[in-house]
């Protein structure tokens, strides 16, 4: 890979995070610098095709959250891959009033602009684990199974 690649392939994966930094308030209209218009985006709870339901799925996450942000903690890139490696912080109003950090890490594929995203987390840590009797539950049973 020249330098001019990875200069270039870095400043993408900055676009990225930046895209991503608030999460209330995500950089929408700076979308098309960062995603081809077929993009294909994962997590664990969505599989989504396409800048517009990206877009459409983003704008309803920021509207529910009190408060967000990620702190990246590590990456890796290469060629055409990048791993960033993450910790999310937000309030949610269904979720109580506490600030809750979820640790995960994303995956994208690109070329000039990224086409594939994947993000991976634990869906528990995020989730379940702050509703009332099944969060207890699942507590719990990481308690039990870690034995």
């Amino acid at each position: 890979m020249t330098d001019a690649n990875m200069a270039s392939n870095s400043l993408l994966i900055e676009r990225f995070k930046a895209f991503y930094q608030d999460v209330k308030h995500p950089k929408l209209e700076k979308m098309d610098d960062v995603y081809t218009e077929d993009v294909l985006f994962k997590d664990p709870v969505h599989e989504l095709r396409g800048a517009e339901s990206l877009h459409a799925y983003l704008s309803e996450m920021c509207v529910n959250v009190h408060s967000g942000r990620f702190e990246y903690l590590d990456q890796l890139v290469s060629e055409n891959t990048a791993y960033i490696k993450w910790n999310m912080h937000f309030k949610h109003p269904k979720l109580g009033n506490k600030t809750i950090t979820v640790r995960g890490m994303s995956q994208v594929q690109f070329n000039e602009r990224i086409y594939f995203h994947e993000d991976v987390y634990d869906l528990g840590q995020l989730i379940y684990e702050h509703v009332p009797l099944l969060g207890t539950a699942v507590k719990g049973l990481k308690k039990r199974l870690a034995r």
